[in-house]
């Protein structure tokens, strides 16, 4: 990520109505580099972000919803968090009947989505 802060400012709004928010917070201090942040729920981080290098190829990464509602909500806080759309919310069923995703593009301009695979 470019900008960590504005990285977390995303994330923090675009992953809550998931159940996902920040479980460690590592400052450059802290690693003797770059700040990292991990995100995940529970106790354990699943998802990492960190500052510095660029990605330098396409990056698409899905986190599971529990229902097509939750998908929505993604997508709203996400679109309100400064996201870009890159697929509404809605069926995907040329990937299987059940899919429920949408997608937007965070401030770097990396994929990401909410999908649903239960049938509602």
């Amino acid at each position: 990520m470019a900008d960590i802060e504005r990285a977390r400012a995303f994330y923090d709004q675009a992953l809550k109505p998931l159940g996902v928010s920040v479980l460690m917070d590592m400052s450059a201090a802290v690693t003797g580099s770059t700040p990292f942040l991990g995100y995940g729920e529970g106790r354990k981080p699943c998802f990492w972000v960190s500052q510095g290098a660029q990605a330098t190829e396409f990056l698409h990464v899905a986190f599971v919803a529990d229902s097509c509602a939750q998908v929505n909500a993604f997508y709203l806080a996400a679109m309100a968090a400064g996201g870009r759309d890159n697929g509404p919310p809605g069926p995907r069923p040329h990937y299987h009947a059940s899919y429920y995703g949408a997608f937007v593009l965070d401030p770097d301009g990396h994929n990401i989505e909410a999908v649903c695979h239960k049938p509602e």
